[in-house]
């Protein structure tokens, strides 16, 4: 088979020992420069069977299926996949898998530290030890306070569990209740007026871009802080950013963006009470390694004729 990797940039897959088994077994078509465009992203997968696709910001869309008849499977390390057209996917007999729950644990505990990152204001203050201030910061205590959570998958139950074990209540909103799960589900209108602290944990779909806009951020409890480790595009970002500065909100911490890079001035940027981290809520080195293995074991599997962790 010819396995094409278009888009391992900046690597992670290149320096792995999943790679290294990798090529050991298969001869690999390997990339780790952005393709840049559609046009280079079907010169780099021409006449390849299997794709293992790194980077969110490389986009499978119909034109790429129908420029590729080879492509049997695309292997996607990761949960997200609102970067591959899946209805031209199947239209093209292309199999798309993905990795989930792998990185589950490592973003809900970016999500709880981006939260009281946020809440006891360390980057401010870290900036103000340093220039050589001794301030005292009322800052608040979790404890005791509500934490809404919105969407239980993996990610959200992880993070979930992780806001009770520090002594917050957690009221929770997803597509599909699971009330199984023990945490008190609530309309979302309940959510954004009871929670001190909001955590998004959705995946991306057409249907629910823009989910958390102006109407839902006036309708958030003052004072609250809001978290986003799930996908930038969730998100008004002109409406946070006005409710950040607006000080209807007390705080954020924000892992993923609209359009990533963060483009130098992005408003965001600017506000004093905004905690920014470049989309690695998941990248340690352990879940790097097992993603990427799991991604690989994916494209056996589907040739062993016994698919795994299927979307499409």
């Amino acid at each position: 088979m010819r396995i094409v990797i278009p888009d391992d940039a900046p690597p992670v897959l290149g320096p792995s020992q999943a790679y290294q088994e990798l090529i050991r077994r298969e001869p690999v078509g390997y990339f780790d420069t952005l393709p840049g465009s559609e046009e280079r992203l079907r010169e780099r997968i021409a006449g390849a069977e299997v794709v293992i696709n790194i980077r969110s910001s490389t986009r499978f869309t119909a034109a790429v299926f129908a420029a590729c008849p080879s492509l049997r499977l695309v292997s996607i390390w990761g949960t997200g996949t609102d970067n591959v057209d899946l209805d031209a996917a199947r239209a093209h007999s292309v199999r798309v898998t993905h990795t989930p729950a792998v990185a589950a644990p490592a973003i809900a505990e970016h999500a709880l530290m981006l939260l009281l990152a946020a809440a006891r204001r360390v980057v401010e203050i870290d900036r103000r030890v340093r220039q050589g201030e001794w301030p005292r910061a009322q800052v608040p205590l979790l404890r005791g306070k509500t934490a809404g959570v919105i969407g239980l998958g993996a990610i959200g139950r992880e993070f979930a569990r992780l806001a009770e074990a520090i002594g917050m209540r957690v009221l929770a909103w997803t597509p599909h209740p699971k009330p199984e799960l023990g945490f008190a589900h609530v309309p979302l209108e309940t959510l954004l007026a009871e929670s001190d602290a909001i955590s998004l944990h959705l995946r991306l779909s057409p249907e629910n871009a823009g989910f958390l806009g102006e109407r839902e951020f006036a309708r958030m409890k003052p004072g609250a802080i809001f978290v986003n480790t799930a996908r930038g595009q969730l998100v008004d970002e002109a409406a946070l950013a006005d409710a950040l500065r607006q000080g209807r909100l007390a705080a954020a911490g924000l892992d993923v963006f609209a359009v990533e890079p963060l483009p130098p001035g992005h408003p965001l940027t600017l506000l004093p009470n905004v905690v920014l981290t470049p989309h690695s809520a998941g990248i340690t080195p352990e879940t790097l390694e097992a993603g990427l293995r799991l991604a690989i074991e994916n494209v056996w599997r589907f040739f062993e004729g016994k698919p795994q962790h299927v979307v499409a």
